[in-house]
């Protein structure tokens, strides 16, 4: 995808005539971003502008594409049987077939050391993290206890930019999508108050270098 393609907080700046300019490829990972963060006026005109296009240079643009294609956060949960509660905000679910949590986690935010990989799902706000206290940590934060007490969880990988100063879960520059086809088998351990999402070989010797 081109780089330079980033998706802005204003529908000002994506006119029609800039996302025509676009590959197909990066309309639609444009959209999905828009879909994302409720910018249904960008949504639109991508949709607009791709409506145009028919078939037209599929080829070209297929030929460019990652061998992995991302999705958005919705349609990746809903492909594991979990419907989010709030499509905008929420980072996890419950499955309702067999009482499984899926959680969605920054790839970024993955640590990974002999074996085994951690990331932190969810801290005490203490100031500097507002997202634990909003809705969607408080969401967040039962999804962990729940998960803490059954024998394991999943986990979907999301992809993006991070904006300095903002958890990804609260605010991103931009969200790439999910990968629909790598699922995390996880298990939730508590640290302190903090509550992290382990996985791999010896992932409790990764717990305790994590931090």
């Amino acid at each position: 995808m081109n780089p330079d393609v980033r998706f802005g907080s204003r529908a000002d700046e994506w006119p029609r005539e800039r996302i025509a300019q676009l590959e197909r490829d990066e309309i639609e990972h444009l959209r999905a971003n828009a879909r994302e963060l409720g910018e249904s006026e960008i949504a639109e005109l991508c949709d607009a502008v791709l409506a145009t296009r028919g078939e037209r240079g599929r080829g070209a643009t297929a030929t460019r594409a990652k061998a992995k294609r991302l999705v958005s956060r919705s349609a990746a949960f809903e492909a594991r049987g979990v419907y989010l509660h709030n499509l905008r905000t929420s980072w996890g679910g419950v499955r309702r077939s067999d009482g499984t949590v899926v959680f969605g986690i920054w790839a970024d935010a993955v640590k990974s050391r002999d074996g085994g990989c951690a990331c932190l799902l969810w801290q005490p706000n203490a100031g500097s993290h507002p997202w634990s206290d909003s809705p969607a940590g408080r969401e967040r934060l039962k999804h962990c206890e729940l998960a803490l007490t059954s024998p394991g969880a999943e986990g979907l990988l999301v992809y993006g930019e991070r904006l300095a100063g903002h958890a990804p879960e609260e605010k991103a520059r931009s969200i790439h999508g999910v990968d629909p086809h790598t699922v995390v088998q996880l298990r939730v351990v508590k640290q302190g108050e903090e509550y992290w999402a382990v996985w791999g070989a010896r992932a409790n010797a990764r717990l305790n270098g994590a931090a």
